[in-house]
């Protein structure tokens, strides 16, 4: 792996930054350390159970999904990498800090448009946020380089999450604090805790380059720097990390040898159904469509924003690829697509699409495609969930 000044990063030395990374995240504005707290902040009480966080085979708990010896220690305890609880928001259109090709996770729910920098995401892994009435985590693993997001509702529960510090499948394990359930992000259900077994429902996220999102979402709002924890926000800690040739961070089997354990995909489906997408076959194709669970598929692609994990500086890391899935069905019709720039045409209307699924212009502007659930990673971390996936050749 490369390192800023073009040398090699060692394995030994991808655990050292993790280290450092977790001084990091326990220092406080002012110097001091942040004792990890592994509280609720307050949207749900904090339920007298055992606790998965601290014996995931504790007694009185279900037993564990997962093979308890595999949920290893990334660095940091608990809490150490901070989620944001609070989170403070600024409108799109004052934003300064950001620059065009920076990633953002965009996040729309009933109207409301949200886009969370990966420049503090890289940072805090989880933002506990409620976006159009509806409370959601929205989620970011560097070491997957995966974003999703969850509605945190479980029954009557709503959940406040944090990191806990563990990795399963060099997957960010997160934890509940009404619980301490452990959830591996991709996953997206809890392995081991009070709550095994619950699947959390998923809300769609898109990763796009600022000047994309900012042009879409006009009137949107951001996530703010000013999160009362002292970081270098636009810094990347994992520098070279995406390079192909480089190898997982505490990954404890040997990835898939069908393609190179960080090969770009778009993974979709579950169990057998499971379809891995190569990347960079999309863009080039532009379209893709494919059956999932038995249903027709509209894959897209167009090129995206900067990578966060090559450039010591986020906003200069390689180009990488935006994507969109999307059921292709509006008004009982199946529509086809064909990628024209940076936008998509449609066969019924000839009206314009954006990656996100909205019609910009044209007979259907205004309307919008259903989004399909997907996770654009690396292929070690799609196929170690979903070992019985196929991939799209």
């Amino acid at each position: 792996m490369r390192g800023s000044g073009g040398g090699r990063i060692t394995r030994g030395t991808v655990v050292a930054v993790a280290l450092a990374l977790a001084a990091a995240a326990c220092a406080a504005p002012g110097g001091e350390e942040e004792r990890p707290t592994p509280a609720a902040p307050g949207s749900g009480p904090v339920e007298n159970v055992p606790s998965a966080l601290e014996d995931p085979a504790a007694p009185g708990l279900p037993d564990p999904l997962v093979d308890v010896d595999r949920l290893v220690s990334g660095g940091p305890p608990p809490d150490g990498i901070p989620a944001l609880d609070d989170p403070a928001f600024e409108d799109a259109s004052g934003i300064d800090w950001l620059e065009d090709a920076e990633p953002v996770l965009g996040v729309s729910v009933e109207g409301e448009d949200r886009a969370y920098p990966v420049r503090i995401l890289i940072w805090h892994e989880i933002v506990n946020d409620t976006v159009g009435g509806r409370p959601v985590a929205v989620t970011y693993c560097p070491l997957c380089d995966s974003a999703l997001a969850f509605d945190r509702r479980v029954g009557d529960r709503v959940l406040d999450f944090g990191v806990s510090g563990m990795l399963y499948n060099s997957d960010l394990v997160m934890f509940d604090r009404q619980t301490h359930s452990l959830w591996p992000q991709i996953e997206g259900s809890a392995v081991a805790g009070t709550l095994t077994g619950t699947e959390l429902e998923r809300v769609s996220v898109t990763v796009l380059p600022w000047e994309r999102w900012r042009a879409d979402h006009p009137d949107g709002s951001v996530l703010s720097q000013d999160t009362g924890h002292d970081r270098d926000y636009g810094r990347n800690p994992y520098v070279g990390y995406d390079d192909p040739d480089s190898e997982p961070f505490l990954l404890d089997q040997d990835a898939d040898p069908r393609m190179p354990a960080k090969a770009r995909v778009i993974g979709i489906g579950t169990g057998s159904e499971a379809l891995a997408l190569p990347t960079d076959r999309v863009l080039e194709e532009g379209v893709v469509t494919v059956e999932a669970g038995g249903e027709p598929v509209t894959v897209w692609a167009v090129p995206g924003a900067a990578s966060a994990l090559d450039d010591e500086v986020i906003a200069q890391g390689r180009e990488t690829a935006a994507t969109g899935v999307f059921t292709p069905v509006l008004d009982g019709r199946e529509l086809a697509f064909e990628r024209d720039g940076d936008v998509f045409t449609d066969d019924l209307t000839g009206s314009r699409w954006d990656i996100s699924g909205r019609a910009v212009d044209g007979e259907l502007a205004g309307r919008e495609l259903t989004p399909v659930d997907h996770v654009d990673t690396f292929w070690f971390a799609w196929v170690a969930f979903t070992p019985d996936t196929d991939i799209l050749r």
